[in-house]
């Protein structure tokens, strides 16, 4: 064997032997934390919110140094948006850490217990899924709010960011460790990997003995290699291709007021509208002013050959565009005849993450609710809503587009899983 080929075995076998015993540890912290009570949960929750304040100056200066290699390795604006951190953003970790931390405790809660024939009770406790393991890219935030999560939920974690966010994750990480243990929990319930090489991953995906439940955030290629890869269950979403559909019985105001929020609000996030859907009967009284925007705001239009009669700047659209996640100022345009065709075109290039109807008739919302199959169908709402923090959940560790185990943002109950109890009293069968 050359030097070479040695050096890179025994590189392998240190990440392995590394990451197995960063397994047994999270292990045996997921045990401590499947006892810990609410209480004290919620006394590390709120010390994490009040450190992450405390933190912000160190934080910040570990963000500015990733973003500083990030610009120098030419990252594209997306991924440096959703790299930094600024105040606002600290601030909302915190206050998101604090949301979580003021949710109901789900561990323990019972369901449907009932009363058999035979006399014994029978019904449904959920507990904890046991060691969560991470897989993330870019966004330091994730860091935060995974760790929240898997904390009220009783469970442990290992988090594996991507090397652009490396010092900010791991400043993330040491408020983590003082909040855990000021609350008397173990450090290594929340471990944050110091090391970012490839093959942590491809490890973390193969130790079912270690890990229950794997859930990788980031671009569609990490989250396929994931998926194909992982010997122990996923939860995960391919990409985002979200869409507007504006029927024909739309409010004017509503229908531009939603379609230029769902776009131009953030371009680098998994619920950003990507293609816009306009019904024949009133794309010309939507689509020039919707044009006047966009181009204001530096958005790129594409446009089939009827959207390209009304704004004449757009692009031809092609195949590609309408399977495109863009997450940039691009968007697609469609006009299309009527629900059923706004419908078959979500069907046929959507990713069944989160779409949305703009009008006002009620037959037409139904429908829309009841046929579009995504793990968010909204109804004049903008789909920059579909987030963890805005349906309540205090924060979310992911979006699932699966049906199993969880779909849509990730919480709590997403975290858990249930386990039937039976209370007898000496009952024999």
């Amino acid at each position: 064997m050359t030097s070479s080929k040695k050096d890179s075995k025994g590189k392998a076998d240190g990440i392995a032997a590394y990451m197995r015993e960063r397994g047994e540890r999270a292990r045996a912290a997921a045990r401590a934390m499947a006892r810990a009570d609410t209480g004290t949960k919620n006394a590390a929750l709120f010390s994490l919110a009040n450190i992450l304040i405390e933190e912000s100056s160190a934080i910040l200066a570990a963000n500015a140094a990733d973003l500083r290699d990030g610009r120098s390795a030419k990252l594209d604006e997306a991924m440096l948006d959703r790299l930094e951190l600024n105040a606002d953003r600290i601030a909302a970790m915190a206050d998101g850490v604090r949301q979580v931390a003021n949710l109901p405790d789900p561990v323990g809660e019972l369901h449907d217990l009932k009363q058999r024939p035979s006399g014994i009770q029978v019904g449904r406790m959920r507990v904890p899924l046991g060691v969560i393991g991470i897989i993330y890219e870019s966004r330091p935030n994730v860091t935060a709010d995974a760790a929240a999560l898997c904390l009220k939920s009783g469970n442990a974690a290992i988090l594996r960011g991507g090397s652009e966010a490396l010092r900010s994750n791991l400043a993330i990480g040491r408020c983590i460790e003082r909040a855990l243990t000021d609350a008397g929990l173990p450090r290594d319930a929340v471990q944050v990997l110091d090391i970012t090489d490839r093959r942590t991953v491809s490890e973390m995906v193969a130790m079912p003995e270690y890990i229950d439940v794997v859930i990788p955030r980031g671009g569609k290629g990490l989250v396929a290699a994931v998926s194909e890869s992982a010997k122990v269950p996923v939860i995960k979403h391919l990409d985002g291709i979200c869409h507007v559909y504006i029927d024909g019985e739309a409010d004017i105001d509503k229908a531009i007021a939603v379609a230029v929020n769902a776009k131009t609000q953030r371009y680098g996030t998994c619920n950003t509208m990507e293609t816009l859907l306009v019904d024949k009967a009133i794309a010309a009284r939507v689509l020039p002013e919707l044009a006047r925007i966009y181009a204001e705001a530096g958005v790129e239009l594409r446009g089939c050959p009827a959207t390209r009669q009304l704004i004449s700047e757009a692009r031809p659209a092609t195949e590609e565009d309408w399977r495109t996640e863009y997450l940039a100022p691009i968007l697609s345009i469609r006009i299309v005849d009527g629900i059923d065709a706004a419908i078959e075109h979500i069907e046929t290039y959507g990713s069944h993450h989160t779409d949305a109807i703009v009008t006002e008739n009620y037959s037409k919302v139904r429908r829309f609710l009841r046929e579009v199959d995504s793990s968010s169908v909204m109804v004049n709402a903008s789909t920059r809503f579909a987030d963890g923090y805005e349906y309540g959940l205090g924060a979310e560790i992911g979006i699932s587009t699966d049906k199993f185990h969880a779909r849509g943002p990730v919480g709590l109950e997403g975290l858990t899983t249930m386990k039937w109890i039976v209370l007898g009293d000496g009952h024999v069968r």
